[in-house]
């Protein structure tokens, strides 16, 4: 979920309109109808922000206020009033208070208040994060940050660390920041996809294999673990590794040396070992897919990306970053540069769910970019509608298709089926992500698919 704020007011109305502006923002909003009832919620339960009416008639806010300060001084909290004055909002500042806003407020006004107030608590944690040295990890969610902070924590040991996580949170982002923050951050960071490379071949992609030793090998290659020698390997989607390769991955994680296909002797390694998983590792085990003694090897600390849904808060910044990163693609074009997006825009957004996390936001902006006319990106240019693919791609199979449009259909088709996850798609349809991968660059380039 997003931050948590507590929302006190005597007038049910107020509460009313308020609580739903901020959870079409992605905030989760628990309501107080009056200052008792804030203070017994706020010691019970764990808010990020607080807001609360002066003026009620069982208690008055700024005795809200010295409470909420007393308990936890870094929750800001933001004082509403129909009865405020110059002095009055000088006294609530010097109290603690982030802000105070009059009545009657615009809706825009609200929105900025809470997301300058929910920044503002963070900005400890933000400042630790200097634009650059989180590898591009573009965030104000409390979990999210704090998720960072312990990243960094540990990046300075050389602890084995499992990050698991859907596909497109950002895994290979967080195995970098760790790295980055490592005293091997000016050594070799070498990702290899365990996924994408077939079975014969990934065992001489990791460990490397000597000139001859077997058909095609007419020289001698160093694997992954050798050339992140020092440095950092990231095993990506290391649950997709059979169970033979396993076994070999466990004696390297063991012994710290490599084997190399048709060596004489090993090479001793010094390296850091991150892996990541979309799926559950420990569910594999249970079901036999992947070896348990392999399991507690990496999983020495455990870190879990949690998906786009359960952070919206940071789709405003994520968006204006991809605005931003992808904005030259538009100025190409001779196009005026996307200044803006609308607030209703944002609500689309929003109220996504998300199963692609932020790989599919950043598409969709991009997307929104190329199509934009004016400086502004509207509801309309959020291409979220959740077919993946045009009208003219083939839905099913029938008599007289060629067989290009069968094998179009069936991949759809499947690729529907697992939610788009290509890795699962793959092994249904007994062919490689790489394979899959090329089929559907194929299908973008002839418009079959958006």
């Amino acid at each position: 979920m997003g931050q948590t704020i507590l929302l006190t007011d005597d007038d049910y109305e107020m509460r009313y309109a308020m609580s739903e502006t901020l959870r079409r923002c992605g905030y989760t909003v628990d309501i107080a109808a009056c200052g008792d009832e804030a203070v017994q919620k706020f010691t019970s339960k764990k808010f990020d922000m607080v807001i609360t009416d002066v003026k009620m008639a069982n208690g008055d806010g700024v005795n809200v206020l010295k409470e909420i300060k007393r308990r936890s001084p870094d929750v800001p909290v933001v004082l509403i009033t129909a009865y405020g004055t110059i002095d009055n909002a000088v006294e609530a500042m010097k109290l603690g208070a982030f802000d105070y806003i009059m009545k009657p407020f615009s809706v825009d006004a609200l929105e900025d208040l809470v997301r300058r107030g929910i920044e503002s608590a963070y900005s400890v944690n933000k400042s630790a994060f200097e634009e650059g040295s989180t590898a591009g990890i573009v965030t104000i969610d409390p979990g999210m940050l704090r998720l960072l902070k312990t990243a960094e924590e540990i990046a300075f040991s050389d602890v084995t660390v499992l990050i698991e996580g859907e596909s497109g949170t950002g895994k290979e982002m967080l195995a970098r920041f760790i790295h980055n923050r490592s005293y091997r951050a000016e050594r070799p960071f070498v990702a290899i996809n365990c996924a994408a490379i077939p079975d014969g071949l990934l065992e001489s992609e990791l460990f490397g294999h000597e000139k001859g030793a077997f058909t095609g090998a007419i020289s001698k290659r160093n694997g992954k673990f050798i050339q992140a020698n020092t440095g950092t390997i990231l095993l990506d989607e290391v649950g997709e590794m059979s169970l033979p390769l396993q076994a070999k991955l466990l004696r390297v994680l063991q012994e710290r040396q490599v084997d190399t296909i048709g060596g004489r002797e090993p090479v001793f390694i010094d390296i850091r070992v991150i892996a990541t998983t979309n799926r559950s590792l420990k569910k594999e085990v249970e079901e036999g897919r992947f070896r348990e003694d392999l399991y507690y090897r990496l999983n020495v600390f455990p870190m879990v990306l949690p998906p786009l849904r359960d952070r919206k808060v940071d789709i405003p910044e994520l968006t204006n970053h991809f605005v931003r990163k992808h904005q030259e693609k538009r100025l190409r074009g001779n196009k005026v540069p996307v200044t803006k997006v609308s607030r209703e825009a944002f609500e689309v957004l929003v109220n996504h769910d998300w199963k692609g996390n932020v790989r599919e936001l950043e598409n969709i902006v991009e997307r929104a970019i190329l199509i934009a006319e004016g400086d502004t990106l509207l509801p309309g240019h959020m291409m979220i509608d959740d077919r993946r693919y045009n009208q003219n791609a083939p839905s099913s199979i029938s008599a007289g298709m060629s067989v290009r449009e069968m094998e179009t259909a069936l991949i759809l088709k499947t690729l529907e089926e697992v939610n788009w996850n290509r890795t699962k798609a793959a092994k249904l349809l007994n062919i490689g992500v790489r394979t899959l991968r090329n089929k559907l660059s194929e299908y973008r380039e002839e418009g079959i698919i958006l």
